[in-house]
This record gives structure tokens, C-alpha cells and sequence, in this order.
């Protein structure tokens, strides 16, 4: 695929720019949308953002002003020829340039406020998102044939340690709890449903990348991730921190999800609108620190602390970022409905959404053995949330005209910017432990007597296995 023509800008990365016009033009439903969501928000924050930027806007006229006179000053101190009167306006030259200083330091001071203020409001919801917590999740679909029941015999724990395939005594052994070992079938099935969902990917138009698995924890925040939980009392890590003997370099995290190094790689750019949409797919190493809670989700592969990842990014034009929201979806359950498991799309209420994501998609698989559906990939329109704050642009084409949706979050009465902030989505092609979680418990095979024999995998995956085995049965 043909490199994506790009207009170099500087490789220092802006604070985020973040459109606070349309914050204090929009207040009341910015508040409806932050409680709607659960969103950590600050009392009086949005308030507090009027009234800064309100600040601001004076400190910045003034400053402007103060400039301006400072600047006819030096021309007027250029034609004096009188030194007596050169001396007077000498001194009037002092006094503004201290009034500008000044001037310049209040305003530096309120942007700071400004920015910490806002980057704590949410990105906006989509009109169809339903309210709620969890439970208010619309199903959108569903696929395959019909859930078989649940079963105690069918947990992949159990279906695994008999099989030989996977121990979590040894990773408990060599690093802790929810760390574990795939073995033999299933170190394989890990490969081939990497290789399969790629294969599906590149099909439909994403560039393969390989992602570094190490981040700034600055290019973390800024796509909606908090390296630390300032709520929690007390703070929780969510990453893992690289120890830095030298406090003079960034911080350094081990990334959550490929959708981190995968955005920070277009990071101050400018793109042409020709190029766009740019479609990656990523493949890394997720890390997550936090454990959860105990119980059914953090059994066995369910919740671990590291697992294989394959991501799909796309960075689009911001009146396209709908379509593309269905196209990864598309392309999402055509990797899944080639696994032969039940799944279904849920379309997933405010307070999931978390921060960045406007609209988001969670697929969900039955797994008997845990007697429920679990989570097996999600799929979000972050709108320009990431852009404006990793600074990703591109520049229209000749005649084009903005697409007035309330998916932006930047919209305001403003007319459109000649280079406005792209929007980005991502989507989840494959978390590897969830989906062997998913075939293990659908498809352990049994004989007439009950025992555990094998599995029966999806013969699409064929194609990506290495070898052959006496426990896996192709159908």
C-alpha cells in the first residue's frame, strides 16, 4: 500500500488544543453529558471554563493591544531625533514591555487553568447512545447458532490444565496471579487467530503495523487513557511504569492497547483529505496493571495482565467517521462469524463509554463454562477527542464544505477551519485470551462417556496452523 502523503509540521508535540467556544457555548449539555456518562467531572469545572476562557479572551485583547502600542512606540523612537523626548518615550517603552511581561504571565497562568479544566470534560454522546449503566446495552444483532447451556465441565480452566494447554501455576510461579503460560494448541491457536483476523483486515484495506509496546504516558493521556486513577483512594496504577534513573526523560508506560502507539504515530501531522481514510491495523502486547475485582471475570484467561492484541485505527475525515464506525464493525463480525462461536453486538450505554469514545460497540461471545456472555471486542468513534489532543489534521480539498453532525465535538457556530482535526475510531480484531477462552468452552469435544477428548476448532483457522495435532478436531 502507497504511503499516505503527509505535510511535515514540527516533531515537538503542542499541548492539546481543545475548542473552548464551543464548551461555553454548549455548558448545559456538556453538564447533562458529563453526568450522564459518570464522567469524573469536577463540580463547578464547566463553570469554571466559561470564566477562564472569559479571562482569557480579555487578557489575550489586552496583550494584543499592549503589543501593538509597544510595537508603534520602537517605530515612532526610530524618527525622534530629540534625545530629551527619546528619553520620554524610552521610558514609556519600559513600561509596556513590564506590562506586557505581566500580561503574558496572567495569561499563561489561565490557559494552564483552562486546559487542566477541560481536558477533564468527556468527548460529546451520539443521539442514539442509550442511557445507562451496563445493563441499559442495546442489542444490535446476533450471530451464530444458538448458545449451548452452560456447563461447570466446559471451563477453560479445566478444559486446558486436562488438555495440557495451558498453566497458570507456572506463571503464578514466575511472576504472579493472572499471568499464565500457553502451551503446545495453544500457543498455535494463539498464531492462527492473529494470522486469520490480519488475513480479513488486509482484505478490507488496513496497512499492517507492528506497534512498540512501550509509550509515553503523556501519548497514553492524550488518547483517553489515565496512567494513574487520581480517584481512587488510594491512587491506582492502571499501567505499568518504566523506572527511569534519569527524572529528566518522560515517563514511560507499558501501553494498555495497540490503539495507543497506533495514534501516536500520526500525531502532528498534517494530512491531505486526498489520503484520508487511513486504515492501520496493529499488532502488540497489552499490559494492564489494574486486576479488578474477584470472581468470574478475573478467572483464568478471562482477565490477565498481558495478552496478544490485534488492533484496527482508522483516521478519517470528520464527516466520515459514522460510515467508518459501521465499516469496523463489518469487518469485526466477519472475523468473528468465521469462528463458529454465538456472539452478538451491543450497542453500549453512557456509562460505558469512558472519555474519548462517542459511540462504542462492545461484541460479546457466549462462554459456557463461565455461564455468560463475555466480552470479546468493542469498537468506538472517538470523533476529534484523540485528534485535537495528539494534534492530527489534515487539510481540505478545494471546494469542500463541512459536514455539520453533532459527532464533532468541535461544533460551533464558527465557520469551518481550513485544516480541521480528523477523526479517529478503533476497533479490536482480536484479543487473543478471550477469543481462546470463547473456542475452548464452545468446542471442547467429549466422548460418549463424557470425558474430555479435544477440540473441535472452526476450520478457517486451518489455513494458520502450524503442524499437526492429535486433541483438534477441524469442522
Amino acid at each position: 500500500m502507497k504511503a499516505p502523503e503527509v505535510l511535515s509540521v514540527t516533531t515537538d508535540l503542542p499541548k492539546p488544543r481543545l475548542d473552548y467556544r464551543a464548551i461555553s457555548e454548549s455548558i448545559v449539555y456538556k453538564s447533562h453529558n458529563a453526568f450522564n456518562r459518570k464522567a469524573p467531572l469536577p463540580i463547578g469545572a464547566l463553570q469554571s471554563v466559561v470564566r477562564h476562557y472569559d479571562e482569557q479572551k480579555r487578557l489575550s485583547s489586552e496583550l494584543g493591544s499592549k503589543r501593538h502600542a509597544r510595537s508603534n512606540l520602537g517605530e515612532k523612537m526610530r524618527q525622534i531625533k530629540d534625545p530629551i523626548e527619546k528619553q520620554v518615550v524610552l521610558k514609556e517603552a519600559k513600561l509596556l514591555k513590564a506590562e506586557v511581561t505581566d500580561l503574558e504571565k496572567q495569561l499563561v497562568a489561565v490557559e494552564d487553568i483552562l486546559l487542566g479544566l477541560a481536558l477533564q470534560i468527556p468527548n460529546d454522546t451520539h443521539p442514539d447512545v442509550p442511557l445507562g449503566p451496563e445493563e441499559a446495552a442495546v442489542v444490535l444483532s446476533t450471530h451464530g447458532s444458538d448458545p449451548i447451556a452452560a456447563s461447570g465441565n466446559r471451563d477453560h480452566m479445566d478444559i486446558g490444565r486436562a488438555l495440557g494447554i495451558l498453566d497458570f501455576e507456572a506463571g503464578a510461579t514466575v511472576t504472579g496471579s493472572s499471568w499464565y503460560y500457553l502451551l503446545g494448541e495453544a500457543a498455535l491457536l494463539e498464531m492462527a487467530l492473529t494470522n486469520y483476523a490480519l488475513s480479513i483486515a488486509l482484505k478490507h484495506g488496513f496497512r499492517f503495523v507492528t506497534t512498540p509496546d512501550v509509550v509515553r504516558a503523556d501519548i497514553a493521556l492524550r488518547c483517553g487513557f489515565q496512567p494513574r486513577d487520581q480517584n481512587a483512594d488510594p491512587p491506582v496504577s492502571q499501567m505499568y511504569h518504566i523506572a527511569s534513573s534519569n527524572p529528566s526523560h518522560p515517563e514511560l508506560v507499558l501501553s494498555g492497547t495497540a490503539e495507543i502507539p497506533l495514534g501516536g504515530m500520526f500525531a502532528n501531522q498534517i494530512f491531505t483529505e486526498q489520503a484520508l481514510p487511513l486504515k492501520v491495523v496493529g499488532l502488540g502486547r497489552s499490559f494492564r496493571a489494574e486486576a479488578g475485582a474477584r470472581g468470574a471475570d478475573t478467572r483464568g484467561l478471562y482477565r490477565v495482565h498481558q495478552f496478544s492484541k490485534l488492533e484496527l485505527f482508522v483516521v478519517c475525515s470528520e464527516d466520515a467517521s459514522e460510515q467508518m464506525m459501521e465499516e469496523l464493525r463489518s469487518v469485526q463480525t466477519e472475523i468473528f462469524e468465521g469462528l463458529n462461536f454465538p456472539f452478538r453486538v451491543l450497542d453500549m450505554p453512557t456509562e460505558e463509554l469512558g472519555a474519548s469514545a462517542y459511540r462504542k460497540y462492545d461484541m460479546e461471545a457466549w462462554m459456557p463454562g463461565r455461564g455468560s456472555w463475555g466480552e470479546i471486542s468493542s469498537a468506538s468513534n472517538c470523533t476529534d477527542y484523540q485528534a485535537r489532543r495528539l494534534h492530527i489534521r489534515y487539510r481540505r480539498s478545494s471546494g469542500t464544505h463541512r459536514h455539520t453532525t453533532p459527532a464533532s465535538s468541535s461544533a460551533s457556530t464558527q465557520s469551518a477551519p481550513a485544516i480541521p482535526f480528523a477523526h479517529t475510531l478503533n476497533g479490536t480484531a482480536a484479543a487473543i485470551p478471550r477469543l481462546v477462552v470463547a473456542l475452548i468452552e464452545n468446542g471442547a469435544r467429549f466422548d460418549e462417556e463424557g470425558t474430555l477428548v479435544g477440540l473441535d476448532l472452526p476450520s478457517t483457522l486451518k489455513p494458520f496452523w502450524h503442524g499437526t495435532s492429535s486433541i483438534i478436531w477441524w469442522t
